[in-house]
């Protein structure tokens, strides 16, 4: 079973394991900003279910008047594959205002997010741009590509005598779908890390690419 928790000064999230389903409650009080879906080195995120709004009267009740928390079909239209972009194929994920400052799905409801999300076992690899991704399975097996990333989110990744000024942009980041499209269903798959080939998210700055991937039977396919 899960425990709820609510805060008046951030977001608790709190994990309940079973085999590779992560369940995350996040209890979000007057829309107060940072919270995180997160799952180990060895795996990335899978948003399974999302709920921004009001299901129950009892979560998250505490203090509150009837009226604020007697609606209890509340949710807004499309928040899941919002936080299904925002979050699939990561490791981790940042939530903030943003992800539900579209809509207000009820006026005057005290309101929460509820969110489910499995971790999938993933593989990782960085190539250093310029450089060539060289992804294979064992024999028998097939590539599904789970996210790639190009840009740059650190100072010390891909940074060996690079200046300081290519490698201060952290902000720097790109998703792209080209690695997927060209290695999903193929046994190995081979692509240059360059700005030809997804674009420079950030002119001057050292990239690099990141992928979170898998090997598994073709029977998908």
């Amino acid at each position: 079973s899960c425990t709820y928790v609510c805060t008046t000064t951030n977001l608790t999230l709190l994990q309940v394991c079973v085999s590779h389903l992560i369940i995350i409650i996040i209890i979000n009080t007057l829309l107060i900003p940072l919270g995180k879906l997160w799952v180990d080195k060895s795996g990335v995120i899978g948003v399974q279910a999302a709920l921004y709004g009001r299901a129950d009267s009892e979560i998250c009740s505490q203090g509150m008047f009837a009226s604020q928390t007697l609606r209890t079909n509340c949710s807004q239209q499309g928040f899941q594959r919002v936080l299904q972009a925002r979050c699939d194929g990561k490791r981790e994920c940042e939530l903030s205002q943003n992800v539900v400052r579209t809509s207000d799905p009820c006026f005057g409801t005290y309101k929460y997010i509820d969110t489910t999300y499995a971790c999938f076992p993933a593989r990782h690899i960085v190539v250093c741009e310029t450089s060539y991704l060289n992804l294979r399975c064992d024999e028998g097996q097939v590539l599904f590509v789970y996210s790639a990333d190009y840009g740059r989110h650190d100072r010390t990744t891909c940074s060996f005598d690079r200046p300081a000024v290519q490698v201060q942009n952290v902000q720097c980041s790109l998703r792209v779908n080209k690695v997927a499209e060209r290695c999903n269903g193929k046994s190995s798959c081979t692509i240059q890390a360059t700005n030809s080939e997804f674009g420079d998210p950030c002119v001057g700055t050292y990239k690099y690419l990141e992928v979170y991937y898998t090997c598994h039977s073709p029977v998908f396919y």
